[in-house]
């Protein structure tokens, strides 16, 4: 694998696990179970809600699209979503899904960066999948 290859894969791994996720951990950390379910209007998602959605965006785009791995989704779900998990099972499960998807670049070859994929209706490769995650952080 080329030098950049690496350090991207190296810097996307960086990222997901070591300072996107302890960032939303400190962030979760500091509401209540029901600061986390609470919704300001019938409209609006809860904090929760939008935990559920960045998970399964990680399973549809990195563990499923990446890593052509078998991965469950009901989008709609993660905005119904009304059972009020603790603070602590929605954690463990966010940090279960960023491990399997820490996992996928580890093994991936550089030639796998480039090559384009289809998901969600949209042509995208392993740098353009990343980069949304990203911006969905930050």
């Amino acid at each position: 694998m080329n030098e950049i290859g690496q350090n991207f894969i190296a810097e996307s791994r960086e990222f997901l696990s070591a300072k996107y996720l302890p960032k939303i951990e400190k962030c979760l950390e500091q509401l209540s179970d029901e600061d986390l379910w609470r919704r300001p209007n019938a409209e609006s998602n809860s904090v929760s809600n939008l935990i559920l959605h960045i998970e399964g965006n990680i399973c549809e785009w990195l563990i499923g699209g990446v890593g052509k791995l078998p991965f469950e989704r009901e989008q709609q779900q993660e905005f119904d979503e009304r059972e009020e998990l603790p603070r602590k099972e929605l954690i463990e499960s966010l940090r279960r899904t960023v491990k399997v998807a820490d996992e996928v670049p580890a093994n991936l070859d550089a030639a796998v960066l480039t090559e384009r994929r289809e998901i969600q209706k949209r042509e995208v490769t392993f740098c353009g999948q990343f980069t949304m995650l990203s911006n969905i952080f930050r």
